[in-house]
């Protein structure tokens, strides 16, 4: 006898995993993608400018819907796509170590946007048809639970296993101790590097083994030399990566486009001159704690194409001593018998001896991030196969039949979404609201990542995972849920305001960051919840506006337009937001984020919504 298919599953079944499955490839190309490109080198206007690329799947998902309707079932979309996603990912492990991996993981990345975006056509519509309209009340919840582990496991457990293969695939760790003392000459000179020939595995080498600093100050004058001379040998041997902006400035301008001579080159300069980050001058003569300059070698050479990165943070004793160059060394097979060197200063108000211990940890980046891209791969290899025997089979599942007349009707139905009189401040508010938001997401992992002597943080890719996101997503979601519920109790109009106040004003938290470096974990972590929790909660207006503004005959096209101009208003921002911040640096950068909460609160004054939208109605008894 011939087996009937299944009509009917148990949810539980499956929609946990099919959301699982949903969350995860998004936030790889929004936040993953945006981290494993920071740690392999890429500067943020290429980070910011080719990831925001990658939203345009979600902003033209509208148009091609109806496909998923059209040719074949959402059932064969789903298990189909999850196979093209994990064969996505695993293209992306496969580019990682390759000498031109930006740009092919960038091509895999535009195949994992895309599938993604179909997944999302067809895990949505399939959740319509699988369950009945009681069973799709009950587990909208669930769903947006199991999305949200998904954002957590990607932000979060994701980058904090990345972290963990840096640090375990590379070298053994190395300590470099600094002792300062009052008897210690005020003389600094380059350390006197001895050739390693014994060959056998690979450590780094340190010289001196203990660093000595003078507690006697020195001219202002005196460190500015030492400091751009070490600086310039560790970019010209390439163990300090190179900004966008450097890297200009020492190609010149020759071979440059018309549009890169008349009109890039020129807007950068007079951004840069106005309002660049500028340090206030100090006087040549002025005194400052003394330095003591420490070279770091590789004892062998390591395999062509492999990048060994050493991590250098400040471990425990007096923090009265402080590494202010070399936080970040990149060794490969052209650099490895060349120093790489290190600079630590003695607050200029210490007079007594300490100590203080600095550790470096290295690891293999490419192996560590390919070995995280298989791992998903892997996974989603298992998700195509769980979910081609465990979907159901929806009788109302099946291929559109007529399609001339479903293309029609869908054009009517987009064109009618545009024809609306109050069309423009719709789109305004849409593209705007976030206007803050859409470049804090995409600079917020560089800056918590960037050394702090180019105004970072300094964090590890594990911290970041942590405290971003694991923390951050835990706060965001918190923020959701609270404002969810707080619109059901006085509406969307009563909240509008006070919510769009609430996604736009805690961005302060990353200009105190800027301006002041915390380096206690607390503080940041305090600093990432308060800014996530209240986007959560803004976000919510947000949402319940584009419901009430695709409420009609044609309410799920309308609703997928504008999720579409929403995916736009995060595209557009972000792409510029990395050459931005390298032109002004990461204080007038998160400044200027907190000007843009102005065009993102002008359409709030215009907008009319119905009294009481939004309100949970009282079920009658």
């Amino acid at each position: 006898m011939k087996q009937t298919k299944t009509t009917t599953r148990n949810p539980w079944a499956w929609i946990p995993t099919l959301y699982f499955a949903e969350g995860i490839p998004y936030v790889v190309v929004m936040t993953v993608a945006v981290i494993m490109f920071k740690r392999l080198g890429i500067s943020n206007t290429d980070i910011a400018l080719y990831t925001s690329w990658l939203y345009l799947p979600w902003v033209i998902k509208p148009l091609w819907s109806p496909v998923v309707d059209l040719l074949k079932t959402k059932r064969w979309w789903i298990v189909i796509m999850q196979l093209v996603i994990g064969a996505a990912l695993g293209g992306i492990a496969l580019a990682i170590p390759l000498p031109v991996f930006f740009k092919i993981t960038l091509i895999f990345m535009w195949l994992l946007a895309f599938s993604s975006a179909t997944h999302d056509i067809a895990a949505d519509g399939f959740y319509m048809l699988g369950l009945d309209e009681h069973k799709q009340a009950y587990f909208v919840g669930i769903r947006s639970t199991f999305y949200r582990i998904a954002m957590i496991t990607g932000q979060g457990l994701l980058i904090i296993l990345a972290g963990f293969f840096e640090t375990t695939t590379g070298l053994p760790p190395v300590e470099i101790s600094a002792v300062a003392s009052p008897s210690f000459s005020k003389e600094i000179v380059l350390p006197e590097v001895v050739q390693n020939n014994t060959g056998g595995e690979s450590y780094f080498m340190v010289f001196p083994k203990k660093a000595e600093l003078s507690i006697q100050n020195i001219p202002t004058s005196q460190l500015d030399s030492i400091r751009k001379i070490i600086s310039a040998h560790n970019i010209e041997n390439g163990f300090v990566h190179q900004t966008g902006a450097q890297a200009n400035n020492q190609n010149g301008k020759s071979g440059e486009s018309w549009w890169t001579a008349h009109v890039s080159s020129p807007l950068k300069s007079f951004l840069k001159e106005h309002f660049g980050d500028k340090t206030a001058e100090i006087p040549a003569n002025q005194l400052t704690g003394n330095v003591s300059v420490v070279a770091v070698k590789l004892s062998a050479k390591p395999e062509e194409n492999k990048e060994m990165v050493l991590n250098l943070k400040f471990n425990s004793g007096d923090k009265s001593i402080k590494l202010i160059e070399g936080e970040r060394l990149a060794f490969n097979s052209h650099n490895y018998d060349k120093p790489a060197y290190l600079l630590l200063q003695c607050d200029p108000k210490l007079s007594r001896p300490t100590e203080a211990v600095f550790k470096g940890t290295s690891g293999n980046l490419q192996l560590a991030w390919s070995i995280t891209f298989i791992i998903l791969a892997a996974m989603f290899a298992l998700f195509s196969l769980y979910h081609r025997f465990i979907l159901p089979h929806p009788s109302a599942d099946v291929q559109a039949a007529r399609h001339q007349n479903f293309l029609k009707e869908f054009f009517k139905t987009f064109g009618s979404f545009f024809r609306r009189k109050d069309i423009g401040l719709i789109l305004s508010f849409l593209l705007l609201y976030r206007l803050g938001e859409s470049q804090i997401i995409k600079m917020a992992s560089p800056f918590m990542l960037d050394p702090r002597q180019l105004g970072g943080l300094g964090l590890t890719t594990g911290d970041v995972g942590l405290l971003y996101g694991t923390f951050g997503i835990l706060a965001l979601t918190v923020g959701g849920i609270s404002g969810g519920l707080a619109a059901a109790k006085k509406g969307l109009k009563f909240w509008i305001w006070i919510m769009a106040l609430a996604i736009n004003l805690p961005h302060l938290a990353y200009v105190y960051m800027a301006y002041f470096q915390p380096e206690s974990h607390l503080i940041i972590g305090l600093c990432v919840v308060i800014e996530q929790f209240s986007y959560g909660f803004g976000f919510t207006a947000y949402m319940l506006y584009m419901i009430y503004v695709s409420e009609g005959e044609h309410k799920t096209a309308h609703f997928a337009i504008a999720t579409g101009f929403m995916a736009l208003g995060m595209m557009i921002p972000g792409m510029f937001s990395g050459w931005l911040q390298d032109i002004i640096g990461y204080r007038h950068f998160f400044v200027w984020v907190i000007l843009c909460m102005i065009p993102g609160l002008l359409p709030v004054f215009f907008v009319k919504i119905k009294p009481g939208f939004g309100i949970k109605k009282k079920e009658e008894k």
